[in-house]
């Protein structure tokens, strides 16, 4: 079970979409936090330099579906220095 869970669905046009990820693009490059609105949530991550990323696509019939995913650790280890953290404000 997730400690935090915040989650979009939403019909956007494809411009909207790439916006979005554009912006994730733009805070992923910068200092290492990231703020993501969801909703009427905004969800403020911070990212450490090294992730696991997974893209899947899927064709079930006249349905496409693309996943991008990104995952780390919150755990700090002796050779981490960072606090990675994940607050969500409504």
């Amino acid at each position: 079970m997730s400690d935090v869970k915040v989650e979009r669905k939403a019909a956007l046009t494809r411009a909207e979409v790439a916006e979005f990820i554009a912006d994730l693009g733009k805070a992923l490059s910068g200092a290492g936090t990231v703020s993501l609105r969801l909703a009427d949530s905004t969800v403020e991550l911070e990212v450490p330099d090294q992730v696991r990323f997974e893209a899947e696509i899927e064709v079930d019939g006249d349905e496409v579906e693309v996943e991008l995913e990104l995952k780390w650790s919150t755990a700090r280890t002796s050779a981490e220095g960072d606090h990675h953290k994940v607050t969500a404000e409504t």
